[in-house]
């Protein structure tokens, strides 16, 4: 039997660290300190020559159990659905209206944040509800 890998989920943008510190906040998760020898983040982009600064960015879960999640600057933007999105897992065993109240509450709270709410995806015979949302350079993911 194989053994489990870590892996990290890479998100191609054109400001990894706004897109970076967006899901910072929609995860809880926490910016890696400077590398050695540098104060700051900042510090570090201004070392390095023009084309790199800013390039990239990651994040990752505090407790060490999620993935790091790394944001890379690419020139073309986003044109079609992603085929990899993320669920946020905000209302895991609720069912019916109360489910929905969760959703919508973390709706709520992401919308300031620079998310989009999308569309409502109501329970159906074999699946509950979800909420669909695109994060600040529009890749879509969902509440769940």
């Amino acid at each position: 039997m194989a053994s489990v890998k870590q892996f990290q989920v890479t998100f191609d943008c054109a400001e990894p660290e706004r897109v970076a510190r967006f899901w910072c906040e929609v995860l809880g998760y926490v910016v890696p300190p400077p590398p050695e020898g540098f104060a700051s983040w900042d510090e570090y982009n201004r070392s390095l020559p023009p084309e790199q600064r800013g390039a990239s960015f990651s994040c990752s879960d505090p407790t060490g159990v999620g993935p790091r999640l790394y944001f890379q600057r690419v020139p073309e933007g986003k044109v079609v659905k992603n085929r990899v999105h993320l669920d946020v897992r905000v209302a895991t065993g609720l069912v019916g209206e109360e489910r929905v109240a969760a959703l919508e509450a973390e709706c709520a709270r992401l919308v300031p944040l620079g998310a989009v709410r999308v569309q409502l995806l109501t329970a159906d015979e074999e699946n509950e509800s979800c909420l669909v949302m695109q994060d600040v350079e529009g890749n879509e993911f969902c509440l769940d």
